[in-house]
């Protein structure tokens, strides 16, 4: 059967149903529109992302099926335990989120570029300004070393993208996001697409429908105000390891 990708209307933010999308490629919904804050509220509320290279067009997916982390069932492997109480680390929220978005958006060792264009970054950094994207950041020495930042809907947070530049750095970021809502009463952590990386740390998959059937419970919840104000967690996080 032939499938068709919808064009995106740059005067209308409506998306077509997640059921429309691809199953090759995965979860390929719709091309072009543009990267407005209110565009980009309505896909992640709608279980919708944008995700393209430089030479591409602007692409939107919602995989099937998608990649969580279970937030109430998440154990912080000992080994890692064990790293973060002697790394030395500091961990904050909010304290830098345009650097996050350099870490991020830099090359990876066996990559020659970026999906974290230009473009990409402005319109994350709007949504920041606007207290709907977030980031946890690792620092060492007063150097940033790792990182990790992502969209809040509600309360269902989406991870974006991590770095790091020392070891551990990024797993201790996701453990920080992981205490911040764990308080919160959300059930999961959406990191879009399955990779081993994320498999290895405790990552589990869902079908699309699971996914945005809890989704539309999530976004109908606000957040306490203070939950992303820019602070250090790193007590928090230690507490919430286990190690104070």
């Amino acid at each position: 059967m032939t499938q068709f990708i919808t064009e995106l209307d740059p005067t209308n933010y409506a998306f077509p149903p997640t059921e429309q999308a691809l199953q090759d490629p995965n979860g390929l919904l719709a091309i072009g529109g543009d990267l407005s804050a209110e565009r980009l509220r309505r896909a992640y509320q709608s279980g919708i992302f944008p995700w393209f290279s430089e030479d591409e067009p602007l692409l939107w997916w919602s995989p099937d099926p998608r990649c969580v982390f279970e937030i109430e069932t998440f154990r912080t492997p000992r080994s890692l335990r064990k790293s973060l109480r002697r790394s030395g680390f500091t961990i904050s929220v909010n304290q830098a989120f345009d650097q996050v978005i350099q870490g991020c958006a830099a090359p990876r060792v066996t990559e020659s570029g970026t999906w974290i264009v230009p473009e990409m970054a402005l319109a994350y950094n709007q949504l920041h300004r606007q207290g709907v994207a977030h980031s946890i950041e690792i620092w060492h020495e007063n150097a940033l070393v790792g990182g990790l930042y992502g969209v809040c809907s509600g309360r269902q947070f989406s991870g974006e993208s991590m770095f790091f530049r020392m070891t551990d750095a990024s797993k201790v970021a996701l453990i920080a996001l992981i205490s911040i809502m764990h308080g919160t009463g959300a059930k999961w952590i959406d990191c879009q697409v399955t990779n081993p990386h994320l498999t290895s740390l405790g990552a589990i998959e869902v079908s699309r429908a699971d996914y945005i059937e809890q989704l539309n419970m999530e976004i109908c919840y606000n957040t306490d105000n203070t939950l992303w104000q820019p602070r250090n967690i790193t007590h928090q996080v230690f507490d919430y390891v286990g190690l104070s």
